[in-house]
């Protein structure tokens, strides 16, 4: 098998992650190539929300989303049985886009300035020197695996989590809808969560998810009557897609010259909405540590970032399972609005872990004396 080219990072992904590294690395002054083997623009089942820190790491990276293609939301709402809380965002608002969209302007981004493009072309193998295409060597100064939660990469590099994690199912449709308010809300259940924010002018995302494998959307929302009245009246605009999610932590998220980026360098439960910002957020460390020519400081950028998204996954995964603690919770949200704020502030990146553990030593306090 022939060499046939050279480039200074070779991204193995093509997704959100994936271009986002790219046009980090490239920006950074990088040449950089890019591997997929699907078609561009190919619809996967996913959240299809950024949280404000998610959309300022786009803006630094140069994304332009058109405007008329998304919808902002202010804040998150909590529901069930008749129980509402609700916060805003105190910094800026997050963004509800759907995941065709988001990945096309990430594409124009990155071939606007310069990153090589290779879709339809799946790598096959790696090397301390380059990646293996189907007849061909490419040589690379840094590999980067972005291909997702069951990286291959990942697999390669002998950097799978010392224990394999408990998956969640979760299940992706679009339905037509004018009237949803600027908010994504969380519609709680005893065995399930839905989702829902606008994503179009007229189209809000549905996201059902839950520990048992096998539920559907349409039986689902029968254990809740409001929210299957309103999507009810809206209908359907796309067909139903599943997927799972789970928390992930790795030991190490690089070996060498290659380094894991996005889901495949772990995750944490689709239930907090960080996906995609923490994606982009760590292209920016990546991109930096390459400059650098050091990934260590990559690792412990990667580290940093995972602490707060995994402490409000497992706080609200800790709900999931125990329907009188998440009640007493949401009634005490519901009365106290600070309280929800300080959370989502914390969530949000524009509050520190600090200010969330007083916040949490005070609900325990009110749990106690309820």
């Amino acid at each position: 098998m022939a060499v046939s080219g050279s480039t200074d990072v070779f991204v193995i992904g093509g997704g959100p992650a994936g271009l986002a590294a790219a046009i980090a690395a490239r920006r950074r002054g990088f040449a950089v190539m890019l591997a997929d083997p699907a078609s561009p623009g190919a619809d996967k089942a996913c959240g299809e929300g950024v949280l404000p820190e998610g959309l300022d790491a786009l803006r630094r990276l140069g994304v332009e989303i058109p405007p008329a293609a998304a919808r902002p939301f202010r804040g998150i709402r909590f529901v069930e049985r008749g129980v509402t809380a609700e916060a805003c965002f105190t910094r800026g608002a997050g963004l509800g886009i759907r995941r065709t969209v988001l990945h096309s302007a990430l594409a124009a981004c990155a071939e606007g300035c310069g990153v090589h493009l290779l879709w339809r072309t799946p790598v096959i193998g790696i090397s301390p020197g380059g990646v293996t295409l189907r007849r061909e060597i490419i040589r690379s100064r840094w590999i980067v695996g972005a291909d997702g939660g069951q990286s291959r990469v990942r697999r390669w590099l002998g950097l799978e989590p010392r224990v394999p994690p408990a998956p969640r199912y979760a299940v992706r449709q679009h339905f037509h809808s004018r009237a949803w308010p600027d908010f994504v809300e969380v519609h709680w259940g005893n065995d399930a969560q839905f989702y829902v924010s606008r994503v179009t002018e007229d189209e809000a995302c549905v996201v059902l998810i839950s520990r048992q494998p096998g539920l559907r959307i349409e039986t689902s929302l029968r254990a809740f009557p409001e929210l299957e009245a309103r999507l009810a009246a809206a209908g359907p605009a796309s067909v139903s897609r599943g997927a799972l999610t789970a928390s992930m932590r790795l030991p190490r998220v690089f070996r060498r010259s290659v380094a894991l980026l996005g889901d495949a360098s772990g995750s944490v439960d689709a239930i907090s909405g960080q996906g995609l910002t923490l994606a982009f957020l760590q292209a920016e460390a990546l991109a930096a540590s390459l400059a650098a020519g050091d990934l260590s400081l990559y690792q412990t950028a990667h580290r940093r970032m995972m602490r707060r998204p995994a402490i409000v996954s497992r706080l609200l995964l800790a709900l999931d399972g125990r329907p009188r603690l998440r009640s007493h919770v949401l009634r005490i949200l519901a009365e106290e609005p600070r309280l929800f704020a300080r959370w989502l502030a914390m969530h949000s990146g524009a509050a520190s872990t600090r200010d969330c553990a007083l916040g949490g030593l005070y609900l325990g306090w009110r749990l106690v004396a309820s």
